[in-house]
Parts: structure tokens; sequence; C-alpha cells
């Protein structure tokens, strides 16, 4: 039945005017997610306002080619640069690096293109094979059972990202105060508008994202640049031998094992199964001596990973409305500025649009793919843009897209005020990503859990009357006490000498550990 419906979405896709915007996504993809600092996140959060002006179609088509673009494009910065543009690229950069310095930047980059495609495709697939049987659970899912999804969410979120839970847990109230502004759709009473009837509608996710992402970084690095050309490795060296190649294939699967998985859990996303695959393959490995200086199982475990996490986390988003990654939730953003609301529903209200969307992915792989092994030259070019136009240029743009998006000049004042928003929360070492998701998830966990207590007639006990709800609370509740717990545990055993040190870390945390490497090339 899957394959069936796939081989339909290939028919829709594989059109001349829909490969066209396939290729033209994935040259954007990857052209903004290289250049240094910007992550997946950002890219499809700079571009978003661009897929508007297109039919729906033909937007997601190229949105695919976006959305993996990106994250070929981040490679290619922490391989060269040693800049990872998200956590999730932090192993990336480990071993990349090392191997670009020593002149075997190409090997580097080419692994982590085929490990890439490989991984990309494989999870892509089992997506086409997982999202049914999932939505198939999902429909029986009650109001009560999506609140407790939504906190498992927002905790998993909060507490894996930045540097503590709780820096985590106050950008999520950032973002769940942002979600209030508007109109409360049950009552029909307007809510911290501040008399703005612009605001009656809520803030438009696609401002709040670029001015997040964009306008933040883009505040923060100005605000840190230095003098001086950035440092740029070579793309030189021969591409994969045999040797590497047989180091390769390995890792390419066992990242791909790890990173579906653990990506497609409500609470998933892509820095744990990167780190479980850098550290499986430092103690699989038959070359240990290499690692730290260069090893290419370092780059091609972690990069697969990340890349099978990414369409892991399309499973909880088109499956069930939740996002687990700054990415993901700007791609709800997405399907909502088209009046398109992923679930359970989404299958059957929107079953051609969704299976164009997957088999649009396995078409812009294999386009990245074909365009990243010759092209690592040109990429390595536009890493050599001066910081303070590169910068200016994503100003620039930020402003025309989120202008686009509604026409409207308050539109530029709000993308100025959250942006400032979003350099002070760099600057404190508050993570951005739980805002946007708290911003795109709050309404639809207030919503809920005001239908569960309505059923209920406003007993709480309604809350855990399922052993869904019940089992994703108790997780939610572990994952916010075991960080704490284990925090506390370090303490007691740690050192004078080590609580003195990690004290003088923590006190200079706020202003480099959140953004090591990021504007300081």
């Amino acid at each position: 039945m899957a394959l069936s419906e796939l081989a339909g979405g290939f028919a829709d896709a594989l059109t001349v005017t829909n490969l066209l915007f396939a290729l033209i996504g994935v040259v954007l993809g990857t052209a903004v997610g290289v250049l240094p600092g910007i992550g997946p996140a950002m890219t499809v959060a700079l571009l978003l306002p661009v897929t508007y002006s297109l039919e729906p179609t033909s937007a997601f088509i190229m949105f695919a080619g976006i959305y993996y673009g990106g994250m070929y494009g981040g490679s290619t910065t922490s391989i060269l640069l040693n800049t990872p543009g998200e956590s999730s690229s932090i192993m990336t950069a480990l071993e990349g690096n090392k191997m670009a310095k020593s002149g075997r930047g190409a090997a580097a980059l080419a692994t982590a293109a085929i490990g890439s495609f490989v991984a990309g495709t494989i999870a892509t697939l089992l997506l086409a094979l997982v999202a049914p049987t999932v939505v198939d659970l999902a429909i029986g899912i009650t109001p009560a059972d999506y609140f407790a999804l939504a906190v498992l969410a927002f905790v998993a979120v909060a507490t894996v990202l930045g540097s503590s839970p709780l820096r985590g847990l106050a950008s999520l109230g950032v973002g769940l105060y942002l979600g209030l502004v508007g109109t409360d759709v049950l009552t029909g009473q307007e809510r911290f508008t501040l008399g703005i009837p612009q605001l009656s509608d809520g803030i438009d996710v696609v401002v709040v994202a670029v001015a997040l992402f964009a306008v933040g970084e883009a505040l923060y690095v100005a605000s840190r640049l230095r003098r001086g050309p950035v440092q740029v490795m070579q793309a030189s060296g021969r591409y994969l031998t045999r040797s590497d190649l047989r180091r390769s294939v390995g890792p390419w699967l066992r990242g791909t094992a790890f990173g579906f998985p653990l990506g497609a859990l409500p609470a998933g996303g892509a820095e744990i199964p990167t780190f479980l695959s850098y550290a499986t393959e430092r103690k699989l490995t038959k070359h240990p001596e290499e690692f730290g200086k260069g090893a290419i199982e370092g780059v091609a475990g972690p990069e697969a990973a990340n890349n099978a996490a990414a369409a892991g986390v399309l499973v909880p988003l088109l499956t069930l409305g939740l996002p687990t990654s700054a990415t993901a939730a700007i791609i709800l953003a997405a399907f909502q500025g088209y009046g398109i609301q992923p679930g359970p529903t989404l299958l059957t209200t929107e079953s051609s649009l969704v299976w164009t969307l997957i088999a649009s992915l396995l078409i812009g792989n294999l386009m990245l793919l074909v365009l990243n092994l010759p092209l690592a030259g040109v990429w390595v070019k536009l890493l050599r843009i001066p910081r303070p136009y590169l910068y200016a240029g994503i100003l620039m743009f930020a402003s025309l897209g989120s202008y686009a998006v509604n026409a409207d000049p308050l539109d530029l004042v709000l993308l100025l005020v959250i942006g400032l928003l979003g350099f002070a929360m760099r600057r404190f070492g508050w993570p951005v990503a739980p805002a946007v998701i708290g911003l795109i998830l709050g309404p639809v966990a207030e919503t809920n859990l005001r239908r569960a207590l309505a059923i209920g007639d406003g007993d709480l006990g309604v809350l855990v009357d399922t052993w869904f709800s019940r089992v994703l609370l108790v997780l939610a509740l572990l994952a916010l006490v075991v960080p704490i717990v284990l925090r506390a545990v370090r303490g007691r055993r740690a050192t004078p000498e080590e609580l003195q040190e990690g004290s003088g870390l923590r006190h200079r945390e706020p202003a480099a550990a959140t953004h090591e490497g990021r504007g300081e090339q």
C-alpha cells in the first residue's frame, strides 16, 4: 500500500516543472546552508517566504530540496571551516576538520555526501513505510493524549537543547507567551494584542522564526566580529579510495540505524544519534590511533546519523503534528501557511501532497549527491565571503522575506524587536529552538488541554485517564528531573578543583560557550 502511494508521489514529482523546482530548492538550500554559522533551521527560515508564491505541490517539492540541501551544506561548513551550523554537526566537525587540515578535505566531503545520500534514502523509504502505521495508531488518540504528547515534546526539547534545563524551559516560556498573542479560539477574546488590530490574528510564525534565527544570529556575530579573513581549509586531496570506502560503509549503515528511530521519537532530534554514532565508531574502529587526528569513520557515521534523523523527525511531524526540532517547527509553519494542519488525518485529506513530498525528498537527495561531489570547490568560494557582507545580506533577505509574507510594515517592527530578543537569548546562553517550538505547539497544547477538561467537566483526572497519557507524562517528568539529579550527583562527587574550574566555565558560558567557533573564525 505504502509503496504504491509512493509510486503515485513519484508520478506527480517527476514532471519537468516539479524537477526544476526541486533543483532550485537543492541549489538554494546548499548555497545558503554552506555559509558560515548558518544551520539548516536558519536556511529553511530564510527561504520559507520564497515558496509562498507557489502552489502547494510545487512549494513543498522545492521545500524538500531546501531541507536536505541545508543539511548537506552544514557538513561542508563543519569540515572546511570547523564551524558547525547546529549542535548535530559538532561530531562531523571533530574529525572532518582534522582530515581537511591534513590535506584530505575532498575525502571528508565525499564520505559526508555519500553517507548523507545513503542515510537519507534509507530513512526516507522507512518514513514511507512507517508513517501509515503510526497514523493508524494515532487515530485513537484523545485530546488528553495529545496534550501529554505536547508536554513531552516541550520538556524534551527544552532540557536536551542548550546548556541547562532551566534556560531551555525559560526559552520555551518565551515561545509559549508569543503563541498566546492573538484571539482566543474558544472565547473569541483578544489576548496580549496591546490594542494593535494586526495582532488579533497572532504573530506570524515565519516572522518569529526568521527574527530569532537569522536576525538574532547576525546581530550576535556582528557583536563579536574580529578583523581578518576567515580561515578556510582547502577541499584538496583525492576523493574516496577503496580503503576509505570499505571503512565508511559500516558507519553509514550504523549511523542510519541510530538516526532514524531516535529522530522519529516525539522527544527525538539529531544530537543524540550523532553522539552515539561517533562513540560507537570509536569503539569499533580498527584504527583507534586516527581518532582525534582525522578518522574517516568519525565523519561517515555521525553525518549519516544526522541525515537519517532529519527524515526521522518527519514521522511525528506528519503523523502527529509534533515538531521535535527547530527545522521541523519551521516546516510545520510552511504547512500552516497553506492552511494544512499535519496530524493523523493528513494522509487522508492531503494524501497526494504528502506522498509527493516524500518522493521529492528521494529525488532531492539524489540531486544533492550529483551536485555536491563535483561542486565542492564552488561551495569553498562561498565560504570566503567577508562576514560583514554576509550578515548584511542575511539581514536584507530576512527583512524582504518577512515583509513579503503579509506586506505589513508592522512585521518589520516585530522582526527587529524579536530579533533583538534572539540576540539577547544568544548572549546569555538561552537556546532558540524551544522558543520556536513553544510558539507553534503552544496553541495546539492549549486547545487540547481545554477540550480534554471540557470532556471531563473540569476534572484534572481526565488528563491521566489513558495508559498512553500516563506513560508520556511520566517520561516528561523523568526528562525534567533526571538531568537535575545527575548534575547534583556529579557536583557531589567533584573535587574542589573541578568545582572551581566548572564555576569558571559557567561564568564564561553566556558569552561564548553556546557559540563555540561561530563568528570567531
